[in-house]
């Protein structure tokens, strides 16, 4: 290599510009040059363009340690390293780098070259000393040399500028006479490490340089300088300023912040106020939210067109206890003046930033006198008026306030509200509109429950319906209490699988299904396999499901449990469709579940049902109930059933207060499915309450039954209802005698209603039909139907029984 041109280890013209121009570069983490000054351009020849994004290594000499010394270079360490010129050659220089932070708040490194030590004796040329003099005093960067005890030898114009001391007044002065206690612990500790270990330093400090100032960071470099024995005799402490980088940083995690802890629920004022609580204390002071009140019902918000808005607090909070700036509490009406800075926004859609003093809020003030109270008793000094807009509709005005922190708003706080008002408003938007399906679904389902249960004396009913109160939306759950023939009741309750409006459209239909198929008196088992038919036609029709947003269900399956009590018999018979069993509770107070064959769900398809019969003791409980009560998040299905049988054998005044304690040890205070119960206690019919006849199977049988029946009633003191009941009777005896097959057998069974129950051994179903002028028969069902309430067909295994229910408030029905 030429050594004319080998810099200042030849003894040519040293290659350097003069040190007042910066020979600097700036490296970030990879190794890649992101910085490159115009003296550095003089010094190597490259431009900027051929040097920046490219590795920093390329621009060192040939020699494989080299790579070595820029790391430690980068570690903290001056070495001297040739670097290589654009025209080949090569260029000894000092380099030392200064750790700091780009823009993103990633690690970067300033490197500053400098002319090597020359290899002469005897002190330096008296010119080097006054440029690098001149070098250190003008340097823009706040720096500073300490000695061992820690006292200032040096100031460059950087650290005069942003102490607002010169160089004189800090010299022989300790940090602690110069910045805040807190800024000198973390600053002379650092120092103290460096003279201790030779190692540099690396921190992180926040004040206020100034007093007065605004509160900034600094990233603190301190690197050890040593005499030619190598001894740390002074530390070099350099300051730069990464304030607008932590204030981004701040803002970005106080943007994840919002997006993950607003929205967490879908209640409109929950998630307001969940936007208040993430923005108090990190932008504002004090913040109030306030939604249009079409909101709060699920309704598509409306603006008033003139005149003051009303608007309804939806949140508020501040960083005193409290919130004492608040005029009213959330839930209740704020009214503000149509010129009014939050009326504008409202209407226009757009932000504002404020002083007290502008003319806007002044007039505000002047327009609302309580508002202006405020104002005045709590320093407020700036306001941020920002609309909550989603889908292009302006949903409320959030006003954000400071009065304890003493920096106003600025532009960069106003996009960052902004930021979080339309997040937040996304987040309220869906909660509204979750208000609306869930109010529109919940009209729906209790529309399709039984409003009120029909009359029976065969039960005591209490029951309670619980819709969810997750996303998901209501569910498909329901329960009912139908009246069957020969005083007998049917309890049902049953699940439809899957969440939304189809789930409660699929239940109203199963629910009508079901009272169509008690109607027709069929046994448990029976009725499950048309419900199941049922719903395997319906699946056919509509097919899955394909709107995530209004339901999540992907098939039609149901879940049911179908009781009949006959209070006369005593005896229950169920059957069940991959539903959980009943409990029963017996008048001694001991509960145990009945030993239910479990079934497959509704919608499954091919598979039977099998019922169960047992005999209960009057006074029992029948508890039925879907898995909502028993399946929750806190435990399984298991131990929530152990926890249902424990509460059932506790003792409770009424049904009600039953029904009540189960609710509140069971569920949590969101359920996250519907809940339906029902809970029945029973009652038996006394034997003088029903008579039984055995019927030969000739018509001259009918006259005695007639007799026997109008001595009946007379002992039962039913003497208005005795030609009706003659007349169904002899009608009933006739028409099974008639098209029957024996035995047949006559019942009276006194209830709220008497009834008449005729029973052959024939299967055959009797119909209506209409009777011609002359006929002589044919008419028996048509005056049974026109004198009896009701009347009906049931079948069993031994035949039919046809029954008819008579009145016993008068003569007739």
């Amino acid at each position: 290599m030429d050594m004319e041109n080998a810099g200042p280890l030849g003894s040519g013209p040293d290659p350097f510009p003069d040190p007042v121009t910066s020979v600097t570069a700036v490296v970030d983490a990879r190794g890649t040059v992101t910085g490159w000054s115009s003296g550095a351009q003089r010094l190597l020849g490259y431009p900027c363009e051929d040097v920046v994004g490219r590795p920093a290594a390329r621009l060192l000499g040939g020699n494989a340690d080299i790579a070595v010394d820029l790391s430690a270079v980068l570690g903290g360490r001056s070495r001297t390293v040739p670097l290589r010129h654009q025209d080949g050659h090569h260029v000894d220089a000092e380099l030392r780098a200064y750790a700091s932070l780009d823009r993103e708040g990633d690690a970067q490194w300033l490197v500053v070259a400098t002319s090597p030590p020359r290899p002469h004796r005897g002190p330096p040329p008296q010119e080097d000393e006054v440029t690098t003099e001149e070098a250190f005093a003008q340097c823009h960067l706040p720096a500073m040399i300490y000695d061992a005890e820690l006292r200032a030898l040096r100031a460059s114009a950087g650290a005069a500028r942003e102490l607002g001391l010169t160089e004189e007044q800090m010299r022989g002065r300790r940090v602690t006479d110069i910045l805040p206690p807190h800024i000198c612990t973390t600053v002379e500790e650092g120092m103290r490490r460096v003279f201790e270990t030779g190692e540099p330093e690396r921190f992180q400090v926040r004040g206020q340089p100034q007093h007065g100032t605004r509160e900034r960071y600094w990233a603190v470099s301190v690197s050890p300088l040593r005499n030619p024995a190598g001894q740390v005799r002074h530390v070099q402490l350099i300051a730069l300023d990464v304030t607008e980088q932590h204030r981004a940083r701040d803002r970005l995690v106080l943007l994840n912040d919002v997006s993950a802890q607003v929205g967490s629920t879908l209640d409109v004022m929950r998630t307001a106020q969940e936007m208040a609580d993430v923005a108090v204390g990190r932008l504002a002071d004090f913040i109030s939210i306030d939604l249009l009140d079409g909101l709060f019902r699920g309704v598509e918000p409306r603006p008033s067109a003139t005149g003051s808005v009303a608007l309804r607090r939806a949140a508020q909070q501040s960083v005193l206890p409290g919130i004492p700036e608040a005029l009213i509490e959330p839930g209740e009406v704020d009214y503000y003046p149509g010129a009014s800075p939050p009326a504008r926004c409202l209407d226009t859609g757009r932000s504002s930033l404020h002083r007290t003093l502008d003319e806007a809020i002044e007039s505000w003030q002047v327009a609302d006198p309580g508002r202006a109270a405020k104002v005045r008793d709590f320093g407020m000094h700036s306001i941020m008026i920002i609309p909550l807009r989603a889908r292009g509709i302006t949903l409320g005005v959030a006003v954000l306030v400071r009065h304890r922190r003493r920096d106003s708003f600025d532009e960069d706080d106003l996009l960052l509200a902004e930021e979080i008002a339309a997040r937040a408003a996304v987040a309220v938007d869906n909660a509204r509109r979750f208000t609306r399906e869930r109010t529109t679904a919940l009209a729906l389902q209790r529309s399709l429950l039984p409003q009120r249960l029909a009359a029976q004396e065969a039960v005591e009913v209490a029951y309670r319906y619980l819709p969810a109160r997750s996303r998901a939306g209501l569910g498909g759950d329901w329960f009912d209490v139908i009246p069957l023939s020969g005083a007998r009741v049917a309890l049902v309750v049953g699940d439809v699988v899957g969440h939304g409006l189809r789930a409660s459209a699929t239940m109203g239909r199963l629910r009508t299904a079901v009272h169509t198929l008690a109607d027709v008196d069929l046994p448990p088992e029976e009725l499950l396999v048309h419900l199941d038919d049922l719903i395997t036609h319906l699946r056919a029709e509509e097919g899955p499901a394909s709107d995530p947003e209004l339901e999540i269900v992907t098939d039609l399956v149901a879940s049911c449990l179908y009781l009949v009590y006959d209070p006369v018999s005593r005896r229950c018979a169920a059957a069940g469709a991959g539903h959980p069993p009943p409990a029963v509770v017996t008048p001694d107070g001991k509960a145990e579940f009945i030993d239910l064959p479990v079934g497959p769900p509704l919608g499954v398809g091919g598979l039977p049902f099998e019922a169960v019969e047992w005999e209960v003791p009057p006074g029992s409980l029948l508890v039925l109930y879907t898995d909502g009560l028993v399946e929750v998040p806190e435990h399984d299905l298991g131990r929530g059933m152990a926890l249902l049988r424990r509460c059932l054998e506790r003792p409770a005044p009424s049904l009600e207060a039953t029904c009540d304690d189960l609710v509140h040890s069971l569920l949590p205070a969101q359920p996250s499915d519907d809940v339906a119960l029902l809970i029945a206690r029973t009652r038996a019919l006394d034997a003088a309450q029903v008579a039984t006849w055995d019927l030969p199977s000739d018509p001259a049988a009918v006259a005695d039954a007639r007799a026997q029946v109008s001595r009946r009633l007379a002992s039962w003191g039913l003497h208005e209802v005795a030609f009706t009941a003659q007349l169904v009777v002899s009608e009933l005896v006739t028409n099974a005698i008639r098209y029957g097959a024996p035995p047949v057998n006559l019942r009276l069974i006194r209830d709220t209603v008497l009834i008449c129950e005729v029973s052959d051994g024939s299967s055959t179903a009797p119909h209506m039909r209409r009777a011609r002028m002359l006929d002589e028969g044919g008419r028996g069902l048509l005056l049974v139907a026109q004198f009896a309430e009701r009347w009906g067909t049931h079948h069993g295994a031994g035949g039919k029984s046809i029954w008819a229910e008579i009145s016993l408030q008068d003569g007739h029905p």
